[in-house]
């Protein structure tokens, strides 16, 4: 069974997608999102 859920990393000025290690690094500019799969 899939998982229900994964991570994204995303930038917060440009809204654009990231690794989620890359937006944990710079957590001032960048979120980590959890997205429900449908």
């Amino acid at each position: 069974m899939a998982k229900k859920s994964f991570k994204v990393g995303r930038s917060a000025k440009t809204g654009r997608f990231t690794t989620v290690k890359k937006a944990q690094k710079k957590k001032s500019t960048h979120v980590v999102e959890t997205i429900k799969r449908k």
